[in-house]
C-alpha cells in the first residue's frame, strides 16, 4: 500500500490536542488514492486500511511517557519526529482539518522505521 509522506503545517500544529501523561501524538500517513502502476483504489478499501494502519509519525509526548526506569530501563523507544510502527487498531483515532492522528500508549510502540512507504500491514 503506498502512503503519502506526512508534513505538518503550521495551522495544524496551532491546533492540535496536547497528549497527557503517557500518550504520544502520532500523525497517520494518508493512504495513496492509486497504486504506483495508476489503479484506483476504493474508498471502502482506502478507509480499512486507514483504521487498521500500524505506523504513523510521532509528533509529541505526554508529560509522564517514557518516565518509568522499570519499565523502560533504556530509556524511550522513540523521538518526536521519529516513523513508528504500533499495534493495528491502538490508540484513539481522530482528524484535524481532515489529517488522522491518534494519542497511543508510550508501550504500545513496537519499532522505529526510517520510511514507512512500502511496508504494509499482513
Amino acid at each position: 500500500m503506498q502512503v503519502k509522506n506526512f508534513e505538518m503545517s503550521e495551522d495544524l500544529e496551532e491546533i492540535l490536542p496536547v497528549p497527557q501523561g503517557y500518550k504520544l501524538l502520532v500523525a497517520c500517513p494518508e493512504i495513496e488514492e492509486k497504486t504506483e502502476g495508476g489503479i484506483i483504489i476504493a474508498n471502502e478499501y482506502r478507509a480499512k486500511e486507514s483504521t487498521a494502519s500500524i505506523f504513523g509519525r510521532v509528533i509529541e509526548f505526554g508529560e509522564d511517557a517514557y518516565g518509568d526506569p522499570d519499565k523502560f530501563p533504556s530509556g524511550p523507544y522513540c523521538k518526536p519526529g521519529d516513523w513508528v510502527i504500533f499495534r493495528s487498531y491502538s490508540g484513539t483515532r481522530f482528524k484535524v482539518k481532515g489529517q488522522e492522528f491518534r494519542l497511543i500508549n508510550d508501550d504500545t510502540v513496537e519499532a522505529v522505521v526510517e520510511d514507512p512507504r512500502g511496508i504494509e500491514r499482513a
